[in-house]
């Protein structure tokens, strides 16, 4: 296993140094093994682990390539392992998420511009006055996404999507059995927009906090933490 490990560690140190760059062919097996001095059968496991990171593509019949590296691409493998441990980790999942939708909620309420605010409370607008679960999901992924994106961060964006999308049972599952929860996001959404609209940082971070802990503190107690 070291000897793979250190075959790895030697593709990703091309990949880190520029010499192979996003959508680059690797070199064939035999010359790239001679180059690192490895052996070709430690080269082929490091290609099927980096595979299985999508850092590398094996096209049949063509070669192996580097992928484009996207953050959304790279963080499946995280998706992946979150949804083996989907019960065991949501409390997980959710620290992490009040640790960075408050920092994003902040950073929107400076990046925000005024048009993404707009469309925004649009969105929010658009509820009905008593929506039902589905209607509510579906504003809370755009709404979060939308916080999200005016980052500018693209890392951010994927690791929070994918945080989300992999704790969205749990939200589902309040709504149906905490009594006055969906009304409840609705109103701590409008105070989120609200307070990034009046370009409050500190007012926007406190309420995205609040908001992810209803979640987490509803998941403990039903847990019997």
């Amino acid at each position: 296993m070291a000897i793979t490990d250190d075959a790895i560690d030697a593709i990703k140190q091309m990949i880190v140094d520029g010499t192979l760059r996003p959508g680059d062919r690797l070199p064939r097996e035999a010359d790239l093994a001679e180059r690192l001095g490895l052996s070709r059968s430690s080269l082929r496991e490091a290609v099927r682990a980096l595979s299985a990171m999508n850092v590398l593509t094996v096209r049949q019949g063509d070669g192996t390539y580097v992928t484009g590296l996207e953050p959304d691409l790279l963080l499946e493998s995280m998706a992946f392992l979150v949804d083996l441990h989907r019960d065991t980790s949501v409390v997980h999942l959710l620290q992490i998420r009040r640790l960075l939708e408050p920092a994003a909620a902040a950073i929107a309420a400076t990046a925000m511009s005024e048009e993404e605010v707009a469309r925004l409370q649009s969105l929010l607008d658009s509820l009905p006055e008593q929506p039902d679960l589905d209607q509510l999901v579906e504003a809370d992924v755009a709404f979060h996404g939308a916080i999200a994106a005016s980052t500018g961060n693209p890392i951010l964006c994927s690791l929070l999507d994918t945080i989300s999308t992999r704790s969205q049972r749990a939200r589902h599952w309040r709504g149906l059995t905490e009594a006055g929860a969906i009304g409840r996001t609705v109103t701590e959404h409008r105070r989120i927009l609200a307070a990034i609209a009046a370009r409050d940082a500190d007012a926007a971070r406190a309420w995205a906090t609040v908001h992810i802990e209803g979640v987490e503190s509803w998941v403990r107690a039903s847990m019997g933490e």
